[in-house]
């Protein structure tokens, strides 16, 4: 069986190494020159840890990364509202929620599928169905054949628009910055994970490694005047704040818009499926964009790894991942809404709520979340 990936993002790869494991053969395209560590911090939470665990790169992946046991959601000042202890979880799955470089963990899975299987440069322009399977055109002119394809090509698949012509994106009016850089006063928040809640506007920060620190800063877009002027945004909040925004070099610093995808319903057609961001793309406020990409990842290597054919492979997956998948994005979507209210009273209310909602309930929720038993 030969199947295409489109996308060597970490959905793509980690698509690739779950299927390799079951012997089919697998080759990525990736439009990009080089495999490169680009990017900010990224957290692997606990059901895309159990993943890695099972495709047997689980300490790689945590001797590169910083382990996380303690999730905060504070005010500006980095007083806790919410506070959720990951030792249950760790103790169930067995694993942790590892905190990592997204160059470090893209370069780990890249070594492991083999290089000689990864296409760069591949930036794909077209999809014909022939009788043997799939036709793809690149932009270089160059063309390649295969039984099936996975896009894994993201929140603008073209994979997706090529064959089912479908998904409307949708804008959440927030910019985000991402970026890591190196401190020497951070060993007190190790193992913990921080997000800071104002007023239209929040910081979250975690600790990737023994040196580097990854932060990134939501704001409402009707909020910012001067998009290089980042720190004058959270002036007000505790002062190691602005800190790590100023102590990060520019270039360091990475913009964007946050925007995600109204839920579809069809993921797959014929022997074309799509996977991560092109199926389900998610705002970050649930740190799952990525697990949900190596949920599906593992679930298709499982039910390949069940003898099924590529049709009953790809409609089962679509089956079985849609609801949680969906779930994610419409809750995700209204924590976003939440984090960023503007008014003084609703601020209140909010932080009040947080507050007094019992650590049973959050459990409650993050179980949902880590269960990977499909």
């Amino acid at each position: 069986m030969k199947i295409a990936i489109i996308g060597g993002g970490i959905g793509g790869l980690t698509t690739a190494l779950a299927l390799q494991k079951t012997n089919v053969d697998v080759t990525i395209y990736e439009s990009a020159p080089e495999i490169k560590p680009v990017g900010a911090g990224i957290i692997m939470a606990n059901n895309a840890m159990q993943v890695f665990d099972k495709l047997g790169i689980r300490q790689k992946i945590e001797q590169a990364g910083h382990k996380i046991s303690t999730i905060k959601i504070t005010d500006p000042q980095l007083k806790t509202l919410s506070e959720v202890q990951l030792n249950k979880f760790e103790r169930k799955y067995g694993v942790h929620n590892i905190a990592i470089h997204r160059g470090d963990l893209q370069m780990i899975l890249a070594e492991e599928i083999g290089f000689e299987n990864i296409k760069l440069s591949k930036r794909l322009s077209k999809i014909v169905q022939v009788n043997y399977g799939y036709q793809l055109t690149f932009e270089d002119g160059t063309i390649a054949n295969a039984e099936a394809v996975i896009g894994a090509d993201g929140i603008k698949s073209i994979v997706r628009h090529q064959i089912l012509n479908i998904g409307k994106l949708r804008s959440t009016q927030q910019k985000c910055w991402r970026g890591v850089s190196e401190f020497d006063w951070t060993t007190k928040y190790s193992h913990q994970a921080y997000e800071a809640w104002g007023k239209g506007r929040r910081f979250g920060f975690v600790r990737i490694n023994d040196q580097k620190v990854y932060w990134y800063a939501v704001v409402n877009e009707n909020l910012v005047k001067n998009p290089d002027n980042l720190e004058e945004l959270f002036a007000e909040f505790n002062p190691e704040v602005p800190r790590m925004i100023s102590e990060t070099p520019k270039e360091k610093i990475f913009v964007s818009d946050i925007i995600d995808l109204e839920p579809i319903f069809q993921w797959q057609k014929d022997r074309i499926c799509l996977i991560g961001d092109a199926a389900h793309a998610t705002t970050p406020n649930m740190g799952q964009g990525a697990c949900q990409a190596i949920e599906d990842a593992y679930l298709l290597g499982k039910l390949f790894s069940e003898g099924k054919s590529v049709d009953e492979v790809f409609a089962q997956y679509e089956k079985l991942r849609m609801k949680k998948a969906h779930y994610i994005v419409n809750t995700s979507s209204t924590i976003g809404k939440v984090s960023h209210y503007e008014n003084s009273l609703a601020i209140w209310l909010r932080n009040t709520l947080l507050k007094a909602t019992p650590g049973s309930i959050n459990e409650k929720q993050l179980e949902k979340v880590f269960d990977i038993s499909y």
